[in-house]
């Protein structure tokens, strides 16, 4: 048996991954909270805007003030309704809502609005293409509506957490943001891959609340939040072992180190003779460890009931059916559909979809660029460019717009490969469409033979000995000669046409 000891959690012993899951049946499920975009909170009228100054967007209902009632929001049970079906889940045709009780500050009512018992959405499915192809489908449990919390923001101390804080604020502008959560059911048999099973899951589910509208579902700004369940058992016909549940993963690379983690770590747990404690955990995105947070309640420990200030909700069937037949492709008939289109071969689209390059491919061919042509720039010089400075495609300051502008300047000969490159470095730089770029920068390709002929002469008194062997029938030492035209126009000419401006003017000579 491989171990070692890491330092990111107290006396923990890390098992070697693989030899972990040689002994090892893992087991995860995954719990995503969406936040949905509408403009008002699930129970008031108080604005959803990200960013605005703390509790700025409240109302008497999102400081669950005495005697407040809360309206629900039509809006965000018809997006719980779409997201419900397209996870092939069953849609209730009654369901209410519950008091979750517990108190924390970021829940001013000390209970939090969601659903138990009744969720709008249960028994689904959704079918997950790995990277290899491999598609694996998760049982969906439920996905039921409820309210977000505030944040708590803990000032001072080394962690930004409330052990060793100095004092904590409160932000209730996220209190009764509309959310959907989405339970598994426990996903089992996969082995050495449940990491890469837990990342693609996550990555579908936010295509689909974006194919779908329903939310920005922006990791970074915590539109989507999953947290992960897992655990262990000797083989996997054992029953399921005691599972932990680590908290708020908001982005793909973390879920799947988290499970790496924890089976690791949970591994290293039983070999010792140890218990796993069934408990919720950190996740530190910087060490890349998870830390004990809280023993994990149970429901009972909620003490559930009915929500009395909301009427039960019951979508009618032909409510439901107009819905439906709203609904866009699913992600992976998509994927295929586009692929088709655009030929790419399984690789490369590979590549794309896990590069989170589908949207913007799909927008750029339709600003007018060739698929293969919209690929190259995505998945070439703008991927190099998150990838060095450590952000996603998509955050990178350039829309597909400007990049089908882009790829329309070298496709009219206006500019070159080389000055396009230079021309996107202004557009990422804020200059301005590639247009106004190509513009103030003075690089469109010189087309006037007239400059070019004089480059050329230059360059050919410059190396007579050149000018020599070209003109004794040795076509080698042209390219030397177009270099130096190319240098001298600082590569704003037509490669093509400076060739045949030095074959004319050598033949002429």
């Amino acid at each position: 048996m491989s171990a070692s000891t890491h330092g990111g959690t107290a006396g923990s012993v890390l098992v070697d991954y693989d030899d972990a899951v040689r002994r090892y049946d893992p087991v995860i499920g995954i719990e995503v909270h969406v936040e949905l975009g509408t403009a008002t909170k699930m129970f008031d009228a108080a604005p959803t805007e990200f960013g605005a100054d703390p509790n700025t967007q409240v109302t008497p209902v999102s400081l669950g003030l005495p005697g407040a009632l809360p309206v629900l929001n039509r809006t965000a049970v018809e997006s719980a309704i779409k997201i419900g079906l397209a996870l092939n889940c069953q849609i209730a045709e009654l369901c209410r809502f519950a008091r979750k009780n517990y108190f924390y500050p970021d829940v001013p009512k000390n209970f939090q609005t969601s659903q138990y018992d009744e969720p709008i959405a249960f028994d689904g499915y959704l079918d997950v293409e790995l990277a290899d192809g491999t598609v694996v489908r998760v049982e969906i449990e439920r996905a039921h509506m409820e309210e977000d919390a505030g944040k708590n923001t803990h000032v001072g101390g080394a962690t930004g957490r409330i052990h060793g804080a100095e004092y904590s604020l409160v932000d209730y502008n996220r209190a009764g943001i509309p959310l959907v959560e989405i339970v598994t059911r426990p996903i089992t048999g996969m082995g050495d891959r449940a990491p890469e099973v837990a990342r693609a899951y996550v990555q579908t589910l936010r295509d689909i609340f974006r194919g779908l509208g329903v939310s920005e579902a922006r990791m970074e700004r915590g539109n989507v939040r999953a947290d992960v369940n897992l655990s262990l058992r000797p083989t996997p016909d054992a029953p399921l072992g005691t599972r932990t549940e680590t908290k708020n993963v908001n982005s793909f690379r973390s879920v799947e180190r988290a499970v790496r983690y924890e089976i690791s770590r949970q591994a290293g747990v039983l070999d010792a003779g140890g218990t796993v404690i069934q408990e919720t955990r950190h996740w530190h995105e910087d060490t890349g460890v998870t830390t004990s947070g809280r023993v994990k309640s149970d429901a009972e420990d909620y003490r559930y009931f009915p929500e009395p200030d909301l009427v039960p909700v019951a979508p009618s069937r032909a409510w439901v059916e107009e819905i439906r037949a709203t609904l866009p492709e699913a992600p992976v008939a998509r994927r295929r559909r586009l692929q088709t289109e655009w030929g790419y071969a399984d690789a490369e689209m590979r590549d794309v979809v896990n590069a989170g390059a589908i949207e913007l491919i799909e927008a750029t061919v339709a600003a007018g660029a060739a698929p293969a042509a919209a690929r190259k720039w995505w998945m070439g010089e703008l991927a190099r460019t998150a990838n060095t400075e450590g952000v996603e495609l998509a955050d990178l300051p350039v829309t597909p717009e400007q990049i089908g502008q882009l790829q329309g300047l070298v496709d009219s000969g206006r500019i070159n490969d080389k000055l396009a490159r230079q021309v996107l470095a202004g557009v990422l730089a804020g200059e301005g469409s590639p247009e106004e770029v190509v513009t103030a920068r003075g690089l469109e390709v010189v087309s006037d033979d007239g400059a070019l002929l004089a480059a050329v002469d230059d360059a050919l008194a410059a190396q007579p000995d050149v000018a020599d062997k070209i003109r004794g029938g040795n076509l080698g030492p042209v390219g030397a000669i177009i270099g130096a035209v190319m240098k001298a126009t600082r590569g704003q000419a037509d490669a093509a046409r400076v060739r045949e401006l030095v074959l004319e003017r050598v033949g002429q000579g």
